[in-house]
């Protein structure tokens, strides 16, 4: 047995394998592993009993699962309304040249991801931007390549 099957197993074990808790079975799954592979899926389908479809049908509808690998850091920009309106497009804009990808991709190292989301929460504190759980509030350009750059010296060098 492979290390991300019993991974997902002890996942799933840990819940009780009861379909009523698929959902908290899939948000822990892509903590671990920061999207939720198809092999995950097919799993939680075959251990709770739940049509592949409607495992699917859970990945996809909420916003913040992810079928795709994501990077290291997960940038993720605010496009609500107040953060709109004060810049985030901007925001967006800066994010993307400094990490050379869209919004929805990931660099080719695996290092950054780029989101660009709904609604936060932050509204008093447009436009908002988070690295993974780290919030960056009253974002400007300027600031854009300094995070980048502190996350980028946060990764240990390999030999």
């Amino acid at each position: 047995m492979s290390a991300e099957v019993e991974k997902v197993n002890q996942i799933i074990n840990s819940y009780g394998a009861d379909r009523g808790v698929s959902l908290a079975v899939l948000q822990e799954i892509q903590q671990e592993y920061k999207y939720l592979p198809r092999e995950a899926l097919e799993q939680v389908s075959e251990r709770l009993d739940i049509p592949l479809s409607e495992v699917y049908h859970i990945a996809t509808f909420y916003p913040h699962f992810t079928l795709r690998p994501r990077g290291e850091f997960c940038v993720r920009v605010c496009m609500g309304t107040a953060c709109h309106v004060h810049g985030a497009p901007r925001i967006l804009e800066a994010c993307e040249r400094e990490l050379g990808i869209k919004a929805g991709g990931s660099t080719e190292d695996g290092t950054f991801s780029l989101e660009a989301t709904g609604c936060l929460g932050a509204c008093a504190q447009a436009p908002f931007m988070m690295v993974n759980e780290e919030p960056h509030a009253k974002m400007t350009t300027d600031r854009v390549p300094e995070i980048v750059e502190a996350c980028s010296c946060a990764i240990p060098e390999t030999a």
